[in-house]
């Protein structure tokens, strides 16, 4: 490469990218990042200055496992880490007090510790901390300088010093679902708005990519979920947070609707695809339905912003459910020379429509007997639901 060409040009793009991507990163999470090190400096402080261990490495560590970068579950986070090194602490100093430190000593020590963090709980941090707490016991910390109670004792005050630091510097709980939840209701924009284009082009390729893209959604609502339940922990703990708890509770139903919503999303973009492929034209209004029912999508995104009652969203979801309506109570037309094969699948594409609408009118707060009921008033069909 010479300087000056293309591939110079690209290689610096590629580098401008991915430092753009590193800063917004380290921007999302400047928070985290200090809470570690401030845990961790009142880990050592407290073990090592007001309680007197003489070596409280055992403290900082534990209070920078305990917060990590990630903000999910972090009070079963600390929980785990005590048990884990406290296991794994008194059984290497018991058994290398009495058979003393070598290969074989330091294989039976790891392997009763990990033993004994399965049988009590078996995930991943409290076996992982059990194993290398007792690695650390018999082979860096031979016992007679510091008595295994010492260090059980460090790891508490680590996981405390974590909890109290995220209780007094939190993340903000609401802005961190806010975003999650963003991002969920956008990718069900996206997967309803690829559904309707595929149908009003009979594209079985288009429809195929929204199927697709319909599948992958799960990670994304899954990460909401995680994030509700940090911000509940966050809102615990924080005594600057708790009158949030309400709005939490609102985003958590939030979280199943949409959840229930991905779900008929994806029954409806697998129908439309096979439709599709059987050679079935549906009506266009069925298109513009589906295309009515992702602007409202868009509209219960814009109401997440206020943080308050979302009933603003409620007449555009309704509308939607109102025009695909109407082509259920349309009788299927006869074979044609155009279209010989009649759309049978109408009926089951306009019931996804109006699962989906279901699920949309509980996520802006209604229960599922006032959603039915918000239906049957805009449709007057007593049937429905």
């Amino acid at each position: 490469m010479t300087p000056g060409s293309g591939s110079w040009r690209r290689a610096g793009a590629r580098l401008r990218a991915r430092g753009r991507v590193g800063g917004r990163r380290l921007r999302a999470s400047w928070l985290p990042i200090l809470q570690c090190s401030v845990a961790a400096g009142l880990a050592l402080y407290v073990a090592g200055d007001l309680v007197g261990h003489p070596r409280p490495f055992f403290a900082p560590i534990a209070a920078v496992i305990s917060l990590g970068l990630s903000l999910n579950s972090r009070l079963r986070r600390a929980a785990e880490l005590v048990v884990g090194v406290s296991l794994g602490v008194l059984v290497g100093d018991l058994l290398i007090a009495e058979i003393g430190s070598g290969v074989w000593q330091l294989m039976l020590v790891v392997a009763l510790a990990i033993a004994l963090a399965t049988f009590f709980d078996g995930g991943n941090l409290i076996v992982g901390q059990a194993g290398a707490s007792a690695v650390l016991v018999a082979t860096l910390l031979p016992p007679g300088e510091s008595g295994g109670i010492d260090r059980c004792v460090d790891a508490l005050i680590g996981g405390a010093a974590g909890i109290l630091v995220a209780a007094v510097l939190p993340v903000h709980p609401v802005r961190i679902v806010r975003r999650e939840a963003r991002r969920v209701l956008d990718d069900l924009v996206t997967v309803l708005t690829e559904v309707a284009g595929a149908l009003r082009e009979h594209d079985p390729a288009g429809a195929s990519r929204a199927l697709r893209r319909a599948r992958d959604t799960q990670p994304a609502i899954d990460q909401l979920r995680t994030a509700v339940r940090s911000a509940g922990e966050v809102a615990v703990v924080s005594p600057l947070h708790r009158p949030r708890r309400r709005v939490l509770r609102r985003y958590r139903e939030l979280a199943e609707r949409a959840d229930y919503a991905h779900r008929n999303a994806r029954v409806l973009a697998r129908r439309a695809l096979t439709a599709m492929e059987d050679g079935e034209r549906v009506p266009p209004e069925l298109a513009d339905a589906i295309t009515d029912l992702a602007t409202a999508v868009g509209a219960l995104i814009r109401e997440l912003a206020q943080d308050g009652d979302r009933e603003h969203a409620r007449p555009a979801i309704l509308e939607a459910v109102h025009g695909a309506a109407v082509l259920a109570d349309r009788p299927i037309p006869p074979p044609t020379w155009e279209d010989p094969v009649p759309p049978r699948s109408l009926p089951v594409l306009v019931a996804q429509v109006r699962s989906i609408a279901v699920d949309l009118l509980q996520a802006t707060g209604m229960a599922r007997s006032e959603a039915l009921h918000a239906l049957r008033e805009e449709l007057a069909d007593p049937g429905i639901g």
